[in-house]
């Protein structure tokens, strides 16, 4: 079915986990902008970004990614993703201590990844 992307369909599937996890620190963003969903762009930013993260996770977990490990992939990109928009645009507190678990963070996920047998 995906063959046409010219990858495995693993490939095309981890490719999607990406983009789903980095849609993660897009909704997170526009709930912080939204004020509580006062602000009606913000707050359709969020849902919309929402919904495509969660999307594109399904596709994924549909073409073949086990659950557990596309879960903790698209949670753990964005995570890191939130802390470093966090840091850089809403001036959230990073220590070293700080910069050392997310290192650790990125870490566990490409660990996930590698070791996923897929």
């Amino acid at each position: 079915m995906y063959s046409h992307f010219g990858y495995g369909m693993s490939s095309v599937a981890w490719v999607l986990l990406f983009v789903a996890g980095l849609m993660e620190p897009c909704w997170v963003t526009g709930m912080k902008l939204s004020c509580g969903f006062k602000k009606p762009f913000w707050t359709a930013a969020t849902l919309v970004s929402l919904f495509a993260s969660m999307y594109l996770l399904a596709v994924a977990i549909d073409m073949g990614l086990p659950v557990g490990t596309a879960y903790a992939v698209w949670t753990g990109i964005g995570a890191v993703g939130a802390l470093v928009i966090g840091a850089l645009f809403f001036k959230d507190k990073v220590t070293r201590l700080t910069v050392l678990f997310i290192f650790l963070m990125v870490v566990g996920i490409a660990g996930v990844q590698m070791t996923a047998g897929v």
